[in-house]
């Protein structure tokens, strides 16, 4: 049998972005579209072609002087819940609008690697398209990961772009992201003798007004103010209804400016809560803005727009983990991404395409 999800990549970049978002691809079920994307890109001659499991990296070999990758991952969040929801599977179109899960993060991203797989047989630059699965999760099991880690020499390049959406401005670097578990203990007791036992939820408010206190800073990073900010985002203690808790754990998540490394991250939050115990449950390190090459200001020169900081985490970390200059550029607006509304223009995606169109084309 054949493949059953065909993708015409000469077609409009904007109907291709439909029809990628119209096969779920939900993290861990990344298979069926992985399938499509390599059978599409296989029939490419100018291309070489590489899989690992549901990631594919397809390359130009022209013997260019400098090397772009242009990446973007396969999977989205799971689908909504809510009854009407329009940001789910299959997509809609309303007035030059596409509806659905993915349509901003990031299939409208994918759908202009693709496009352009298949149109630039003879690039500025030589490209590695990086398609990846397992973003949406753990990093434990990113696809992108496990490329660096089984084929480094794939992901080899002098600057990057990731498709995440930033409304069609480049977004520099990112800022790091860190998780902790903040502990109080007690003693257990019958609520309805609460003075035999010690309340660990009751000590855990010093914790939550120490939160609520925190004046989050905005850090300027090569030309770029990256604001953070420190929450809790989880409570969790207590057994039953009857009996007074003997522990409570608050998480805390604090999203750090790029200047800092996870050590440093790690030292300011225990410096918050200084007489608590502090466990540090995941951590990834932000990026700097990857701006200060010329491959990348001839990309801000075309849009002619002032980039702006990446607030959110995304792989270009991994990117600078490695040495390369990093930037986000993408159709599609991020606070829309993993909403129940989630959408993105017809016309943000074609305006992306030409922009890199543009961009790989010119001689220097």
């Amino acid at each position: 049998m054949g493949i059953v999800n065909e993708l015409d990549l000469r077609e409009d970049v904007a109907s291709l972005t439909e029809r990628i978002m119209n096969i779920e691809s939900v993290s861990g079920n990344e298979k069926a579209l992985a399938d499509a994307v390599h059978q599409a890109l296989l029939v490419l001659e100018h291309l070489e072609v590489h899989r690992d499991g549901d990631s594919i990296v397809a390359r130009t070999r022209l013997g260019r002087e400098r090397r772009v990758v242009l990446a973007g991952h396969l999977d989205t969040v799971p689908l909504p819940h809510t009854q009407g929801a329009r940001g789910t599977v299959p997509a809609t179109v309303v007035d030059g609008v596409l509806y659905g899960r993915g349509a901003t993060d990031m299939k409208g991203g994918v759908a202009v690697q693709l496009a352009l797989a298949a149109e630039l047989t003879d690039p500025r630059y030589d490209v590695t398209y990086i398609f990846y699965d397992h973003e949406e999760v753990a990093a434990a099991k990113s696809g992108l990961g496990r490329l660096a880690r089984n084929a480094p020499e794939l992901l080899s390049a002098d600057f990057a772009i990731l498709l995440e959406p930033t409304n069609g401005t480049v977004e520099g670097g990112c800022n790091g992201t860190s998780r902790f578990l903040v502990r109080t203990t007690g003693a257990a007791a019958h609520s309805a003798r609460a003075w035999m036992g010690e309340n660990a939820i009751h000590k855990a408010a010093p914790i939550l007004a120490r939160l609520a206190a925190y004046e989050p800073q905005t850090v300027d990073v090569e030309g770029l103010a990256y604001r953070e900010s420190m929450n809790a985002v989880r409570i969790s203690g207590g057994i039953a209804g009857n009996v007074i808790p003997d522990y409570c754990e608050v998480e805390v998540n604090y999203r750090f400016a790029p200047d800092k490394d996870l050590a440093q991250a790690e030292a300011a939050v225990r410096a918050l809560f200084e007489g608590f115990e502090v466990e540090r449950t995941d951590g990834a390190e932000g990026a700097r803005p990857g701006l200060d090459q010329a491959i990348a200001a001839s990309l801000v020169e075309i849009l002619g727009q002032e980039p702006k900081p990446k607030y959110g985490w995304t792989d270009v970390s991994r990117f600078s983990a490695l040495g390369i200059s990093a930037v986000n550029f993408g159709p599609g607006d991020a606070l829309l991404a993993h909403t129940d509304d989630e959408h993105v223009t017809q016309q943000a995606i074609r305006d992306c395409l030409d922009t890199l169109r543009a961009w790989l084309s010119e001689t220097e």
